[in-house]
C-alpha cells in the first residue's frame, strides 16, 4: 500500500515536469535503465516526499519499467491483436507478492479460454474473473465484455480442491453455491404470504420501521434476489471467505441494477453493498481496482443522503437517532481515506481519517456499559445498537432496548395475523371453485377485499367464456374426428391459442377430460418462470425446495439491522495501519 502511495505521488511529479521515463536519458536503446539520470532524480524528489533517496529510486524504476512493458504491449497489439493483460491473483497464488503478473491473449476469444490459461500458467483451480466490478461469462469473447489491451483482470479462487475431496468440491462448488442461492430466493420470491406462517418462510420489503413495502412484482423478485445474494454474501465475509463473499455480492449487485432508481432511493440496502464490495476489495489487497471502488463509494454516498438526508433528518424522522447508522459513514470514510492513500493524496486521506477517528471514538462500544447491559440480559448485539441508537447513555440504551423488543413483536404479530386473515380469505374463494393461485391473485389486486376479489374471478370467468366463440368451428371439428367430446375440445383449443396439434397432446394427456385447474384462467404473471396454478403450492413443499429454501434462510440474520452492528475490530486495524503510513511522509498533496 505504501508502495502503491509514493509511485502516486511520483507520477504526479513527473507529470508535472513532462519527465517521460520509457524515453532517453532515462531509458536505453536497449530498454535498459539509464542508472545515473535515474539517481539524480531521486535524489532531487526524494526531499520533497521525505523519504529515502534509495527508496524513491527503487519506486522510480519500478514506474520506468511499467512504461517500458506497456510500449512493447502497445506495440505487440498493433502488430499483431495480442494484448497483454494485468492480473490480479489470489494472494496465495503470488510467488512474489511484489511482482505484478502478465498475460498475453487475443481478445477475440471465449472467457474459457483465459480460464484455462491462468489455471495452467499459475497453478489455481477453479477460478473466476472479474473486470471493472463485473463477473466475466466464460462463454462469451473478451472483447464483447470488455477487456482491452493492459485491462486489470482480477482473479478469484471458487473452492480449494487440495482441502476438500472431490465429491465436495463439486458439491461446494461457487457457480453451484450461486445457483442455489438463486433458486432458493426465486421460491421465496414467487410466495405470496398465503401459506401457513407456522410452517412456511415468506419474505416481505419492509422500510426502516419494518412496514411493508408496495413493490411491482418484477422488481420485488429482483430486489429479494439482490438482498439474498447480499446476505449471502456478508455471510461469507464474516467467515473471511472473501474470494467466495464477492462472487456472490457482484450478483447481488447485477440484480440492484433491475430495480428502479425510485425503490433504490428508499432503501439503503444498495449503498451497503458497495462498501461491501469495496470492503472485499481491500481484504483481498485488490487495491489497484480504483476505479472501480471509487465509482462505488460515490454511489453509496449518493444512496446514504437519498435514504437518510442530507444532515440524516430524513433517519431522524424516521428512527428517532442516527447513531446506529454512523457505522456505515465510519466505514465509507474510512474506505474513501484508504483510495485517497493509495492514489498518494496525503491530505485528502488525512481529513477523512480524521472524521473516521472522530466517529469510532463515539461509536467504540464501552466495556464497562455493555457489561452493565447485559446483566439486564439483553444480548452483545443489543447492547451495542442501543449505546450507539443513544449516545452512550445507559440507562436511555435499557429503555430504548426495551421498545425495540415490544415494537418487533407487536409487528410480528400483526404480519401473523394479516397473513392468516389472507388465509382465510384465500380459503373461502377456493372453496367457491377457484385455484388457490387465482385466489391469492384476485385478493392482490383487491387489496384484500374478499367481495372485489370474487367480483373479479367472475369477470374473469366471463371473459374467458366470452373467449370461446373466437375457437374455429373447423379446428373443434377435427378434434371431434379424433373422437374428443365438444366441451373438451373447445377448451382445450381455447387453452393452446386455437392450435390443434397443442390441444391434441393436452387433451390426450389428461384422458379427453381437463381438470378444473387447467380450465381457471390462465395466469398473468409476467415472469416465465413462475410456478402456474397449483404448482407454486406443491412445488414449495417438495423435499428438494424446502431444502434450499432452509439453506438460504441460514444466510439471512434473524436481526433486521445485522448489517449495522460493526464491532469495529477490523476497522481499528486499518485505522491503525493507515495512520501509521500516513505517519511516515509529509501531510501535503503533491
Amino acid at each position: 500500500m505504501a508502495e502503491q502511495n509514493t509511485q502516486a505521488k511520483l507520477k504526479n511529479l513527473l507529470k508535472q515536469e513532462r519527465i517521460q521515463l520509457w524515453n532517453p536519458p532515462f531509458t536505453q536503446e536497449d530498454n535498459q535503465p539509464g542508472d545515473q539520470h535515474l539517481q539524480e532524480l531521486a535524489r532531487r524528489y526524494a526531499p520533497l516526499l521525505n523519504l529515502p533517496e534509495a527508496e524513491v529510486g527503487g519506486a522510480l524504476e519500478s514506474i520506468r519499467a511499467q512504461a517500458v512493458e506497456r510500449g512493447k504491449g502497445n506495440r505487440t497489439f498493433r502488430e499483431t491483436s495480442v494484448a497483454t493483460l494485468e492480473l490480479l491473483l489470489p494472494r496465495d497464488a503470488k510467488k512474489e507478492p511484489k511482482v505484478k503478473k502478465f498475460l498475453e491473449t487475443r481478445l477475440d476469444v471465449p472467457g474459457q479460454q483465459l480460464v484455462d490459461r491462468i489455471t495452467e500458467e499459475f497453478s489455481v483451480k477453479h477460478v473466476k474473473l472479474i473486470l471493472n466490478g463485473r463477473t466475466l461469462s466464460v462463454d462469451q469473447r473478451l472483447d464483447e465484455q470488455g477487456v482491452k489491451n493492459h485491462s486489470k483482470v482480477m482473479v478469484l479462487k471458487v473452492s480449494d480442491a487440495e482441502q476438500i475431496s472431490k465429491e465436495e468440491e463439486e458439491k461446494k462448488n461457487q457457480k453451484e453455491s450461486i445457483q442455489r442461492t438463486q433458486k432458493g430466493f426465486q421460491i421465496l420470491s414467487e410466495r405470496d404470504g398465503s401459506e401457513d406462517p407456522d410452517t412456511t418462510p415468506f419474505l416481505e420489503i419492509a422500510d426502516q420501521k419494518g412496514n411493508p413495502l408496495k413493490i411491482p412484482h418484477q422488481e420485488k423478485k429482483a430486489l429479494i434476489l439482490a438482498m439474498g445474494f447480499h446476505e449471502k454474501g456478508r455471510s461469507l465475509m464474516k467467515r473471511k471467505q472473501y474470494d467466495n463473499a464477492l462472487c456472490h455480492l457482484l450478483q447481488a449487485d447485477q440484480q440492484f441494477s433491475k430495480c428502479g432508481s425510485a425503490l433504490l432511493s428508499s432503501v439503503d440496502n444498495y449503498a451497503v453493498l458497495q462498501l461491501d464490495i469495496v470492503w472485499c476489495y481491500w481484504a483481498l489487497e485488490a487495491l489497484s481496482c480504483l476505479e472501480d471502488g471509487r465509482n462505488r463509494l460515490q454511489r453509496a454516498k449518493e444512496c446514504f443522503l437519498k435514504c437518510y438526508g442530507e444532515q440524516q433528518q430524513r433517519l431522524l424522522m424516521i428512527k428517532g437517532n442516527t447513531g446506529r447508522e454512523e457505522v456505515l459513514f465510519l466505514r465509507l470514510y474510512l474506505l474513501q481515506s484508504l483510495l485517497s492513500y493509495v492514489e498518494g493524496n496525503d491530505r485528502q486521506a488525512l481529513l477523512l481519517l480524521s472524521k473516521v477517528e472522530d466517529l469510532y471514538g463515539r461509536l467504540s462500544p464501552d466495556s464497562e456499559k455493555m457489561s452493565q447491559l447485559l446483566v439486564l440480559g439483553f444480548t452483545e448485539r443489543e447492547a451495542r445498537l442501543g449505546l450507539r441508537a443513544c449516545g452512550g447513555d445507559v440507562q436511555e440504551a435499557a429503555i430504548h432496548i426495551s421498545n425495540q423488543r415490544q415494537e418487533r413483536e407487536e409487528l410480528k404479530q400483526r404480519e401473523r395475523r394479516k397473513r392468516r386473515t389472507r388465509m382465510e380469505a384465500i380459503s373461502s374463494l377456493m372453496e367457491l371453485g377457484f385455484s388457490r393461485t387465482d385466489a391469492a391473485r384476485a385478493l392482490h389486486h383487491a387489496e384484500g377485499d374478499v367481495d372485489k376479489a370474487y367480483s373479479v374471478l367472475l369477470d374473469s370467468q366471463a371473459g374467458r367464456s366470452s373467449s370461446q366463440e373466437t375457437v374455429s368451428p373447423e379446428k373443434v371439428e377435427q378434434l371431434l374426428y379424433l373422437g374428443f367430446d365438444r366441451p373438451s375440445a373447445e377448451e382445450a383449443l381455447r387453452l393452446t391459442g386455437d392450435d390443434v396439434q397443442s390441444a391434441t397432446q393436452l387433451l390426450l394427456d389428461n384422458q379427453g377430460v381437463l381438470s378444473p385447474d387447467l380450465l381457471s384462467p390462465p395466469s398473468t404473471s409476467s415472469s416465465s418462470s413462475s410456478p402456474s396454478t397449483e404448482e407454486a403450492g406443491s412445488s414449495s413443499s417438495s423435499p428438494e425446495d424446502s431444502e434450499l429454501v432452509n439453506e438460504v434462510l441460514e444466510d439471512i440474520s434473524r436481526h433486521e439491522e445485522d448489517y449495522l452492528d460493526l464491532t469495529l475490530e477490523e476497522e481499528s486495524e486499518l485505522i491503525s495501519t493507515l495512520k501509521t503510513y500516513l505517519s511516515r511522509g509529509p501531510s501535503h498533496t503533491v
